[in-house]
């Protein structure tokens, strides 16, 4: 899996411009489903049969990630942005990034003033992203756009996927971790169930435009009849050292089970299925309770007349950064659960709000 997540982080993917990551999940799923089509946004939607009658499960990954795009290009050759998805201002400057031209990428960096201009300006101001700029090396307008830039080019951070950490605790860090490492899940959990028997459909939906307002989930669950949803994504982990942690989810301690956020109280009779799975099969798993996050699985519940919708999150350290975070074995884990769930399912299973 961890080539596979390689694989992912290194497409260039932000809200609205997921066409490689679309191509790549579309080829690498058509000979492993039964039928695998794009919508008109965006999302992919592949379904599989199981060996047996039983229920419709829905399993949902976002693909795109946080990014910029660009909004004016000035005269000297920087270019001016805005943000798709939530990037934090106090984190832009300096930072590599990856400008998506029509002629190809077009390496780049957030520029910032040199420390030797430091005493001539506050330093504890943090400028917002408005009066920032990137820099590819351009020294006009006109030369930028003769390299494929133009308004509306999409960025993406610079920065490419490194494994680090002690052999017995291995971590990844790279963009993108959110949520590739959801559609890794999925696409590994894909691989591990070909041949093994199970009851049912499952219908493993790719999302667009997560980081946006749910969008493409929105879009995409409002179509599909399931009797039950599990959304995979990432979550922020509370165990480093600023003062605002409460050490409440951790780094490498297993798959989180979420209770609720802010998109989402979790249906209780999937999160209690989960948690029963996990302590069966001995699966490390944490409870999560964390509002400062949503995700896809708030935008599915809505769906149609309501679908009980459960997530699993897989912990990041330095969410929406340009070197996320994630452990190797939290990854394992999470697939593990979600793999013991689908091989749990049987004819005639429902999901009711009371048993």
């Amino acid at each position: 899996m961890k080539e596979l997540l390689k694989q992912l982080t290194a497409l260039s993917g932000p809200c609205g411009y997921e066409h490689s990551v679309v191509s790549f999940l579309k080829e690498y799923v058509s000979d492993k489903v039964d039928k695998v089509t794009i919508d008109p946004i965006g999302n992919v939607i592949a379904r599989k049969r199981g060996t047996s009658p039983g229920p419709i499960i829905l399993l949902t990954a976002h693909m795109d990630e946080i990014g910029f795009i660009v909004k004016k290009i000035e005269e000297n050759g920087l270019l001016r942005f805005e943000k798709l998805g939530g990037n934090d201002d106090r984190i832009l400057l300096a930072q590599p990034v990856k400008v998506m031209g029509e002629l190809g990428d077009v390496e780049g960096v957030i520029g910032t003033i040199s420390a030797h201009y430091a005493k001539f300006d506050d330093p504890g101001k943090v400028r917002k992203h408005s009066q920032m700029y990137i820099d590819i090396g351009a020294r006009s307008k006109s030369e930028a756009m003769e390299m494929g830039i133009d308004v509306g080019t999409p960025v993406v951070w610079g920065t490419p996927f490194q494994e680090f950490g002690p052999e017995a605790a291995r971590k990844v860090r790279a963009k993108s971790l959110d949520d590739r490492v959801g559609c890794a899940v999925l696409l590994q959990t894909l691989n591990e169930i070909q041949d093994e028997p199970f009851a049912g459909e499952l219908i493993f939906l790719f999302t667009v435009q997560e980081e946006v307002g749910l969008r493409g989930a929105k879009t995409a669950s409002e179509t599909i009849e399931a009797a039950a949803a599990i959304a995979v994504d990432t979550t922020a982990v509370s165990d480093t050292l600023e003062d605002t942690m409460d050490q409440s989810l951790k780094l490498g301690e297993g798959a989180g089970i979420k209770i609720m956020d802010f998109s989402l109280i979790v249906h209780k009779t999937m999160k209690d299925l989960l948690i029963q799975l996990a302590k069966e099969k001995g699966i490390p798993y944490q409870l999560e309770v964390f509002t400062g996050i949503g995700t896809d699985g708030g935008a599915v519940n809505y769906a149609n007349k309501g679908i009980p919708t459960g997530v699993l999150s897989v912990p990041s350290r330095y969410a929406h950064s340009p070197i996320e975070v994630v452990d190797l074995h939290d990854l394992e884990a999470t697939k593990n659960l979600l793999k013991a769930f689908i091989l749990s399912l049987r004819e005639g299973q429902t999901f009711p709000f009371c048993s």
